[in-house]
Order: structure tokens, then C-alpha cells, then sequence
């Protein structure tokens, strides 16, 4: 044995497995001792009540949780909130898309932000949008009586031109305005429009701009025109028919109180002539009349009344 130890080489063999062995040991206590104090720790954690060294912690989580409790409910408001808003913006397009008046939208520059597909059609324009109420309107004159004559030329007697109403409303805010003028397209088509000029207001009372709704008059107009005419024509024709009644009464007292039988066949072709001139202008008076007719029928809305 003790020539065993006397080996060097036998002796670093032990000593090597001496100390591998101790560092094993050591190892798993150390492993056993970490466990329990983990162990112990979870169990402190899991256990114990808020103290008052734990409590800003506690807080803090908790306000951390409401925020993002209450940021949760902020975005799901903020889309419902956009959500109606498209829903909105949708449906005032669809309506002003299905009107058959024109709508133009002039923002407080006096430029147009928003005009419906009738407007174009009505005022001759692809896409007014941009354009100011002098570029459209282009010199139409107003001539209803309910629009205002003196702005910046003071003459009472001035023409007033249908832009100068729009341009009014908003730098004054004032009340709607019920117009009327001729207008003329840029092709060159000749119109008669009614324009209500009314205020955009905001919620402060603020003027966001000015709406102008549209209304092509040139059809009523024309039937307008027609019947003044057809009334006129009435007149004459009634004055005609009471003249010709008064002629043939005339000769039909002449024929009655006449005795020669050579004049008698002459006051009689007489009566037979403007008889039959009578009938003439009649006839032609009621073919005029039912063809106006026909044509205000055909012109006029489909369910309107007469």
C-alpha cells in the first residue's frame, strides 16, 4: 500500500478522483439548496397578501390594466364612430347622386367642393369642381323679384348677376335666396333655371360654405309660353266665332224679312259660307288644342297631378 501511494502516478489518480467527487457533491447540494429557496419564493408570492413594501407595484399593474382597458374601448368606439360616418357619407352620395335637381357645394374660397351628376348635366359642366360661381354662372343675370338689387355699386337699379348671390351668402351668412335666370351652357343651349342659394352653417354658427340647388324651367317655360298663347288665340277666336254669329244672324234677318225670291238664294249661299268658315277655324282651333295637350301630357312627370 504505501509502495502504491509512493507512485506518483497512482497518486494524482487519487487525488483527481477525490476532488472530482467533492465538486459532485457540492454541485447537488448546491442544485437542492437553489430549489428550495425557489420553491419557498413561489410559494411567498402566491401566498402572501399586499404588504406595504409590494403595494406601488400592485398599483402600477393595475393602472397599466385600466389603460389598456380603456384604450381598448377608445379604438372600438373610434371605428364604430367611422363606421357611421362612411355609412353616412354613403348615403348623402346615393341621394345626391338620385336627385334630379343639380347640387353644387361652393366652400368659403367660393370654389365648388361637391356637384351631383344633374347639376353637371343641367349646367353643361364635366366636372365643376374647382370652379368659382363667376367661372359657371358666367354673366347669368337674375331677374326674380325677391333677390336683392344693391351690393358694392350701390344702384338700386343695377343688374344683379346670379353669382354675386352666391358670393353673398357667403360673406354675409345670409337667408336662402329663391332666384331665377337664363342661363346658357358652354355649348351654347339656352335655359331657364331656378337657383336656392342657402348657408352651410357649423355647429358654432360659422359659415362652412354655400348650397345652390338647381332646377331646370325650361320646359315649363315653354308650356308656360304656349298657353299664353293658346289663351291669346282663344281670345281672337272667340271674338271671330262672336263675329261670325253676328253676320249670320244679320243675313238670316235679311232672308227672313226679304221678299225677293232672287236675293233669298244669295243671302243664303251667305250664311252657308261663313257657316262653313266657322266651322273651318273651329275644327283648326280644336286640332291645336288637343295637340297641346298631347304634349303637355307627354311632358309632364310621371305621377304629378294636373
Amino acid at each position: 500500500m504505501v509502495r502504491l501511494l509512493a507512485n506518483p502516478v497512482i497518486l494524482r489518480a487519487l487525488l483527481l478522483f477525490f476532488a472530482t467527487a467533492s465538486a459532485f457533491v457540492f454541485a447537488i447540494w448546491l442544485m437542492r439548496t437553489l430549489r428550495r429557496n425557489i420553491a419557498a419564493e413561489s410559494d411567498l408570492g402566491s401566498s402572501a397578501a399586499p404588504t406595504l413594501e409590494n403595494l406601488p407595484f400592485h398599483l402600477y399593474n393595475t393602472v397599466i390594466q385600466q389603460l389598456k382597458q380603456q384604450k381598448h374601448e377608445l379604438q372600438v368606439q373610434t371605428l364604430a364612430e367611422q363606421r357611421r360616418a362612411r355609412t353616412t357619407e354613403n348615403f348623402s352620395q346615393a341621394v345626391l347622386s338620385n336627385l334630379s335637381s343639380g347640387v353644387l357645394v361652393f366652400g368659403v374660397n367660393g370654389l365648388v367642393k361637391q356637384a351631383n351628376p344633374a347639376a353637371k348635366e343641367i349646367l353643361g359642366f364635366r366636372s365643376p369642381s374647382g370652379m368659382s360661381a363667376e367661372a359657371i354662372f358666367r354673366g347669368a343675370v337674375v331677374d326674380s323679384p325677391d333677390a336683392s338689387a344693391v351690393y358694392t355699386n350701390g344702384l338700386a337699379d343695377a343688374p344683379l348677376r346670379l353669382a354675386e348671390e352666391v358670393n353673398a351668402v357667403l360673406r354675409e351668412g345670409s337667408q336662402c335666396r329663391q332666384v331665377e335666370a337664363d342661363y346658357i351652357t358652354p355649348t351654347g343651349r339656352k335655359l331657364r333655371i331656378a337657383v336656392t342659394v342657402s348657408p352651410v352653417p357649423a355647429i358654432d354658427g360659422s359659415i362652412l360654405g354655400a348650397a345652390c340647388l338647381i332646377s331646370d324651367r325650361s320646359e315649363f317655360e315653354q308650356i308656360r309660353h304656349q298657353q299664353q298663347l293658346h289663351g291669346e288665340i282663344s281670345a281672337e277666336m272667340a271674338l271671330e266665332l262672336r263675329t261670325s254669329l253676328a253676320t249670320i244672324a244679320g243675313y238670316a234677318q235679311q232672308l227672313a224679312r226679304n221678299r225677293d225670291l232672287e236675293l233669298a238664294p244669295e243671302l243664303a249661299g251667305d250664311i252657308a259660307n261663313e257657316a262653313a268658315r266657322l266651322d273651318r277655324h273651329i275644327g283648326g282651333f280644336l286640332a291645336t288644342e288637343r295637340a297641346t295637350e298631347v304634349s303637355a301630357t307627354r311632358s309632364r312627370p310621371a305621377g304629378s297631378k294636373s
